[in-house]
């Protein structure tokens, strides 16, 4: 896919941080940017953050998410469960959720669907922190495994991002991205995730792969070299170190 292909790119997960960072970058750079939530009160936030279309549904529950994903070049996966969820019905979005978005972006035709995990997630070999996560909450990590796997077997292309802890920090565009079982740890920015995420259907290096992505430390002596590319703009790379 080239960056000029990408005219709409559906985000879900679009109120969370780094959803919001994903609006935000992609306004000015595609068509159409369309979020979705579940609440009709965020349409008019939403809006102001950068989407050009909002679509209220639940993904646990959906609607019509065939017809929500109409004309999509993309999908762009934020979804993500807190620790709260633990103690709720067992349904999560990082699973059941992801699959229901996964099966009507298939059905819609969509060519590229990208997805924010986390690390610890599958069998890989993985560090501390990833163990961690995997102890502290197990269910969602089992959630997210099981979204990735059904992603894999998808006849669409796709890329898997696997983020250490979540931050809210500025973009630094020095990300440390390897395979999985390169065991990183450490902190990245959701905009640094976010970046990421918006340039993988047009990097062809970043297709139908998982990555860990981590930013601080920067495990310069394990990171990928990779050449990102942003949507719309065919001539002007994308400046992340990893």
């Amino acid at each position: 896919m080239e960056p000029t292909d990408v005219e709409t790119v559906f985000v879900a997960g679009a109120s969370g941080g780094t959803g919001r960072a994903l609006l935000g970058l992609l306004g000015p750079r595609v068509e159409t940017v369309r979020a979705l939530t579940r609440s009709p009160a965020k349409r008019s936030s939403l809006r102001e953050a950068g989407a050009d279309e909002v679509v209220v549904d639940d993904l646990l529950d959906p609607g019509d998410l065939v017809g929500a994903l109409e004309g999509a070049d993309v999908v762009l996966s934020a979804v993500g469960s807190g620790p709260g969820a633990l103690f709720g019905s067992g349904r999560l979005v990082d699973g059941e959720g992801t699959v229901n978005l996964l099966e009507a972006a298939v059905d819609s035709s969509v060519e590229a669907f990208v997805m924010e995990s986390a690390l610890g997630v599958g069998d890989d070999p993985r560090s501390a922190m990833g163990t961690a996560f995997d102890l502290f909450i197990r269910p969602i990590q089992e959630a997210k495994a099981e979204a990735e796997a059904a992603i894999r077997d998808a006849p669409l292309r796709h890329t898997i991002l696997r983020p250490g802890v979540l931050t809210n920090g500025a973009r630094t565009d020095d990300v440390a991205v390897a395979d999985p079982g390169a065991r990183l740890w450490g902190t990245v920015s959701r905009r640094d995730v976010a970046r990421l995420m918006a340039a993988a259907p047009v990097t062809p290096a970043a297709s139908d792969r998982t990555f860990e992505v981590v930013s601080r430390p920067p495990f310069r002596d394990r990171r990928l070299a990779i050449d990102w590319r942003l949507p719309g703009d065919p001539e002007r790379p994308v400046r992340i170190e990893s």
